[in-house]
């Protein structure tokens, strides 16, 4: 099969991303838009777009691809990616859905159930319910058997939505509730389940590929945790931990595998895992789409990953197999958001008066604005993603300095600030890493200067960065990049 036109389901810089590689492809694409979006970068760069009343209606987005004449609909990820009901209608329709098949995107999108499937394929999974809980009685029996602290989680959940960690039994009752509350709200389903929580635990995950041939290769792992609110701030690409101990990229590796076969599955997936201090690993959940952070795994192990969910799709077979992957360099990537740091990181949108993006060796930026357009306040407010590659961790870090110094995003704030100072922390520099980091960096944040000035120097020296590294930082300055000054 070959594709001659395919919709993108999405908008902002993953739709800006899938169109550059339809392109490269000689395949035409398909830009959807609402309302304010009529002017958005991802309808400029495609070559042609479609209006419809909502970026989540089903039947618009195969009403407009039946129009338009495309063959598939690529969801990129947010909105449908990991619809079970979309991606099935899409089939129905006779369109090829650029991802899993909707019975594979039905199994894993339940935690759950992808929790049994994750055992019967021999992965070790956190102590948990082994079914969704709709009042907290059950709960309350697991957690006093299992012992506190625990994490409710909704069944059929992600993003950090109906989740909550629970210390004492007389919080769980009403986290419970509030967390049923919330996940009802969000998916529509206010099912629980609960999970003996692993403490001070990293966040690994293994990219998978598989074609409709019954091939099935890991890409090797991410690490992604440094979280707020269970939401990914930076991801890197090996994980340092698996680095340095290079046989877990195998074990992890072969048990996400099996995950995925074992679910039937197909196209681009993640299988999630949470890591303790004593290397052993744990089945998380599984992400059945293409992720945010995929740009790290391509600038190191060379692949396109958008070009290969595609060919996938039209019935390709994969073109190596697992012993022709390697891993080369280092990638970091941060998610560059109109958002204000000194605000409780409270949306910030508005319109862009200048922007000044940075560039040169080893440099990625998937960008989604331009000077002149105004940041909506109805979607995730994420303008870019930066993403850097270089031989080392440590010369990754320090690129990844420098790009911040030469990006400016003028008329919003930003949180390029923030990263300047989490990038230079003391600890992300050693590496260690664990989902409460940003917890401890918070806390360093309002040490005395003078301790932070030394701090501040050393990191410098470590990752032999610019001068302007090495700058004390103050209370208040989560803006300043070096001469650019404040960003508003």
């Amino acid at each position: 099969m070959k594709f001659n036109k395919i919709l993108i389901a999405n908008r902002g810089e993953i739709a800006v991303r899938i169109a550059r590689t339809l392109r490269e492809m000689g395949i035409g694409s398909v830009a959807v838009y609402v309302g304010a979006d009529r002017t958005a970068l991802h309808v400029r760069k495609a070559d042609e777009a479609q209006e419809i009343p909502r970026y989540l209606d089903g039947a618009a987005l195969i009403d407009a691809a039946n129009r338009c004449g495309a063959e598939a609909i690529h969801p990129g990820y947010g909105f449908l990616s990991e619809n079970a009901a979309f991606a099935q209608s899409c089939e129905e329709a006779g369109l090829v859905f650029i991802g899993p098949p909707s019975s594979a995107i039905r199994q894993m999108g339940s935690k759950t159930g992808a929790r049994e499937i994750a055992a019967k394929a021999g992965a070790p999974i956190v102590p948990g319910t082994q079914h969704g809980l709709t009042n907290p009685a059950e709960a309350l029996r697991f957690a006093a058997e299992a012992g506190y602290p625990v994490m409710l989680k909704a069944v059929a959940g992600g993003g950090g939505k109906g989740m909550r960690r629970v210390d004492r039994e007389a919080d769980l009752d009403s986290s419970f509730r509030n967390a049923s509350s919330e996940a009802g709200r969000a998916f529509g389903d206010a099912t629980i389940y609960v999970e003996k929580l692993i403490e001070h635990p990293r966040h690994i995950e293994i990219q998978l590929l598989g074609d409709k041939h019954g091939n099935m290769v890991h890409l090797g792992e991410r690490e992604c945790s440094i979280q707020r609110r269970h939401q990914k701030v930076i991801e890197e690409c090996p994980s340092p931990f698996v680095a340095a101990h290079p046989e877990m990229r195998d074990a992890m590796g072969a048990a996400a595998v099996r995950v995925a076969q074992m679910a039937g599955y197909t196209n681009a997936g993640t299988v999630e895992f949470l890591v303790d201090q004593h290397r052993k690993f744990y089945f998380l959940e599984m992400n059945t789409r293409l992720q945010v952070e995929h740009p790290v795994t391509e600038l190191v192990t060379g692949l396109d990953l958008v070009r290969l969910q595609v060919e996938i799709a039209a019935g390709g077979k994969l073109p190596f197999s697992q012993r022709d992957i390697h891993w080369t360099g280092a990638a970091i990537e941060c998610r560059i958001y109109a958002e204000d740091p000194d605000n409780q990181f409270f949306p910030s949108p508005g319109k862009i008066t200048s922007l000044a993006e940075p560039a040169g060796p080893g440099i990625r930026l998937a960008s989604g604005v331009y000077p002149g357009w105004t940041v909506p306040i109805d979607y995730d407010p994420m303008l870019a993603k930066l993403a850097v590659w270089a031989g080392t961790r440590d010369h990754a870090i320090a690129r990844a300095l420098r790009a911040i110094d030469e990006y400016h995003v003028g008329g919003i704030a930003t949180n390029l600030g923030f990263f300047r100072e989490l990038l230079a922390d003391p600890e992300f520099v050693a590496a260690n890493l664990e989902t409460g980091f940003l917890d401890g960096f918070f806390a360093r944040r309002t040490a005395p200067c003078a301790d932070r000035q030394q701090l501040a120097n050393l990191v410098a020296k470590q990752v032999r960065a610019t001068p302007v590294t090495a700058q004390a930082p103050t209370e208040n300055n989560w803006r300043r990049i070096g001469r650019e000054g404040l960003l508003r």
